[in-house]
């Protein structure tokens, strides 16, 4: 019987793990990587004197396909600390109180923001189950459920019953959860986000911002490519790919072609335009790509002197949405962890700009150093974590899929659970559309 042999674009966690799950069958495997690193939107990395996450950072035992890895390769996690003080602009001016005062004013418009979630996601990793031509609620759910993917995430907040302070807090809060802009972003992610976390704020903030890898993301990636024996070829770029019923060929940055059984993609929607397909992608997958998602933002680390313990929101308008204390190092400085809403409003590097926006909430400290990597400017990327923008979680990423042909998408981007802010989606895809090619490759 000959051996299949299939083709992986992408060494990030759902190429790794695809990969994985092809050898652990038989499937002779190569992976195409355009970075000169493997991780993808993962990538742990020494700077400003502190192992740093420069991409995906919190992990979470409710998020079961990172929890098993973690649990495969015997890494351990640990907390990121509580915050002191909290600080948070509205209406132009600075508050300050506890991080419990700051949660106590974001409890009741975030119920209200999460309303609906329970009916809506009756099986959170089946997001699209109320659109089933066999789902058996009420009548009207599905055109609610349509209804709720339109406008922005803070629209149901602005009908005189919240407060400027309340919803200049959400818009902070989702402005760094979105990482975009909250006025474009699908009102249904933050309510499928609550329904992963048991329709409770406090977990979802658990779950997203609480526990990181004791030896960074790099201690999973690496293990997971420590147990392959196929070649991961870095600096390659996959150009075209050609595809049809009984295989595909690929044409790589060089010219040369590589032929397979099956290929699985795992580029970020954000660099699906630097890949030719042929047959093209459908009118539906076009229009995604066309538009790109909502994520258009950053996340930062900010190095200030001293020791400081604080938490800090700040609504649309303001650079940065969301800092956060994380590391307290031994030369008495603190490295602050930042998320902002729009990447071309900072720069990463900048270490005075940044001293300005941190000016807003605190004049007397003092900002030594910051760093980031853009991954909206990035080509390989073109966009941070997957976030919808209006209209597109329930026409969207769910269009990818299906191709028809041996041509098969994985991802964070297009996960059923965990699609947003860690990689508990990315290894979901990297299994399914393996063995959906293990299935294709049998039939």
């Amino acid at each position: 019987m000959p051996t299949h042999q299939v083709v992986v674009v992408g060494a990030g966690f759902a190429g790794l793990v695809a990969a994985r799950e092809l050898q652990t069958a038989g499937i002779e495997v190569e992976i195409y990587e355009a970075r000169d690193r493997i991780g993808g939107r993962a990538w742990t990395q020494e700077r400003m004197g502190h192992l740093l996450e420069l991409g995906a950072t919190w992990v979470h035992w409710m998020q079961p396909f990172i929890w098993t890895e973690i649990t495969r390769y015997g890494q351990g996690i640990y907390p990121s600390p509580d915050s002191d003080r909290a600080y948070w602009i509205t209406g132009g001016e600075v508050h300050e109180g506890t991080e419990a005062e700051l949660d106590a004013i974001l409890s009741r418009p975030q119920g209200k923001i999460f309303e609906d979630s329970r009916e809506f996601f009756p099986n959170p990793h089946e997001p699209l189950r109320v659109l089933d031509q066999d789902y058996d609620g009420p009548a009207d759910l599905p055109r609610r459920f349509r209804a709720a993917d339109r406008g922005g995430v803070l629209d149901v907040l602005r009908h005189g019953e919240y407060s400027q302070e309340e919803i200049d807090l959400c818009d902070a809060y989702w402005s760094a959860g979105y990482n975009g802009y909250t006025a474009t972003g699908s009102p249904l992610m933050a309510k499928h986000w609550a329904s992963l976390s048991d329709h409770r704020l406090s977990l979802l903030d658990e779950q997203t911002l609480r526990f990181k890898l004791t030896n960074g993301m790099k201690g999973i990636y690496e293990a997971i490519a420590a147990d392959l024996i196929c070649p991961i070829h870095l600096d390659t770029p996959v150009r075209k790919v050609g595809h049809g019923g009984d295989g595909v060929r690929l044409t790589l940055d060089g010219g040369e072609t590589v032929e397979a059984d099956a290929v699985i993609v795992t580029a970020p929607i954000g660099a699906l335009r630097q890949i030719e397909f042929s047959p093209g992608l459908s009118e539906a997958c076009r229009t995604v790509v066309d538009q790109g998602l909502n994520c258009t933002g950053f996340k930062i680390w900010i190095k200030i002197r001293g020791h400081h313990s604080l938490i800090a929101y700040a609504p649309t308008g303001n650079p940065i949405a969301l800092i956060r204390s994380e590391y307290f190092l031994d030369d008495d400085t603190t490295i602050l962890v930042g998320f902002g809403p729009d990447h071309t409003r900072i720069d990463l590097q900048d270490s005075e700009a940044v001293q300005e926006v941190i000016r807003r909430w605190r004049p007397d400290l003092t900002v030594l150093d910051c760093d980031g990597h853009d991954w909206v400017a990035d080509r390989w990327s073109g966009q941070t974590w997957a976030t919808p923008r209006s209209g597109q979680f329930t026409d969207g990423w769910h269009h990818f899929r299906e191709t028809g042909t041996r041509l098969h998408f994985a991802g964070a981007d297009i996960a059923k659970g965990w699609n947003g802010v860690v990689v508990d989606g990315a290894i979901e895809t990297g299994i399914t559309a393996a063995r959906r090619v293990l299935a294709e490759l049998r039939d």
